[in-house]
């Protein structure tokens, strides 16, 4: 989301709140029957998200236990080395992306899955989130390793199936290829602005769907 933007994309978001019903979600969200046992010791793995603007998502991984860091960047793409600038013509193939850093002997992958279903974003919107637009803004996961890819898709199936959501996941799975590191700026961007309209309205909501919805996951 350009700065210079963030003033009318919060009158934007204003009303697409205002307007939007949510997807509802009418039990629980279940967690994912097929899943890693936690590890024995404490190790350190990752997976890339992508689920529109990484400054919410950054933000939501950030409160989740067991996570050791969230960085926001860009996958997805053709291009090497994207800019925020490039990135934002929708042209370049790259998601605006997360790379979640997590010990496993803390947190399952099928948890740090089930928080990207759940309260990180809509997975049923296609190349959208929220008010803002392009496929920079798509919903995927970046997977590494087989196991992960199973996992995911095990996932997948098992909240279509239940009808979770009224429409199907829209969320691409797709091996990652790379992940560059976002500029420094957009870093943290939600924990050093929380007033700004287009966080408050946006992005504040997701950590604290995680704090209600999901308080055993959930770290101040």
């Amino acid at each position: 989301m350009p700065r210079t933007l963030v003033a009318g994309c919060a009158l934007v978001a204003v009303l697409f709140a205002l307007t939007r019903g949510a997807d509802s979600k009418s039990a629980p969200f279940p967690d994912p029957v097929i899943d890693d046992q936690l590890a024995p010791v404490s190790a350190s793995r990752s997976v890339v998200v992508a689920g529109g603007c990484f400054w919410g998502v950054q933000a939501v991984y950030q409160h989740v236990s067991g996570v050791v860091s969230a960085t926001s960047g860009y996958s997805g793409g053709q291009i090497k080395n994207p800019s925020y600038e490039a990135v934002c013509t929708g042209r370049t193939g790259h998601a605006e992306s997360v790379r979640v850093v997590f010990d496993p002997s803390k947190v399952s992958i099928g948890q740090i899955l089930k928080v990207f279903f759940s309260v990180a974003h809509d997975p049923t919107e296609v190349n959208r989130q929220g008010p803002d637009t392009g496929m920079q803004y798509r919903s995927a996961i970046f997977y590494e390793g087989e196991d992960q890819l199973r996992i995911t898709r095990a996932y997948i199936e098992q909240i279509d199936q239940a009808k979770i959501f009224r429409r199907p996941i829209a969320t691409q799975v797709m091996p990652l290829d790379q992940f560059y590191q976002a500029e420094p700026y957009h870093q943290d961007y939600a924990t050093k602005h929380p007033y700004e309209p287009y966080i408050a309205i946006n992005d504040l909501p997701k950590v604290e769907a995680l704090r209600k919805q999901l308080p055993a996951l959930y770290h101040k």
